[in-house]
């Protein structure tokens, strides 16, 4: 048996911008993309803080070290500059190894810059 598991997750990224004339997608900086263990292509779900809306799209990689967070195409609809978003990956896992897979979560902080990277989220519900 294999199970859904987060690999990897943004906690609290700021969306720089949101672009509706692009293909589609979510540029991230790759940066932010190698702390986490995301990579171009991989299937996503976006969370947005402010508005309550959840997306599936698949990343682009961005200019490392610029903080970009960019909704494209249509998901542009469900966000704004400025709002707060996780990005989360998910990977199966079999479940021989389920108790030691320990996913990856940058907490970010101001310029969508990594204020601590963690391997378990604490069982709080205020971060």
């Amino acid at each position: 048996m294999f199970r859904h598991m987060m690999n990897g997750k943004i906690h609290r990224a700021t969306v720089t911008e949101a672009n509706l004339n692009y293909v589609g997608s979510i540029t991230i900086d790759e940066d932010l993309l190698d702390a986490v263990g995301m990579m171009a292509n991989e299937k996503v779900q976006i969370v947005n803080n402010n508005n309550g809306a959840r997306l599936e799209t698949y990343i682009i990689p961005g200019e490392r070290g610029s903080g970009v967070v960019c909704l494209n195409g249509a998901a542009a609809r469900l966000v704004q500059k400025g709002d707060i978003v996780i990005i989360i990956s998910y990977c199966l896992v079999s479940e021989e190894k389920v108790q030691s897979h320990k996913p990856k979560v940058a907490i970010m902080g101001e310029d969508n810059k990594i204020m601590e990277l963690i391997y378990a989220e604490p069982a709080l519900t205020i971060m």
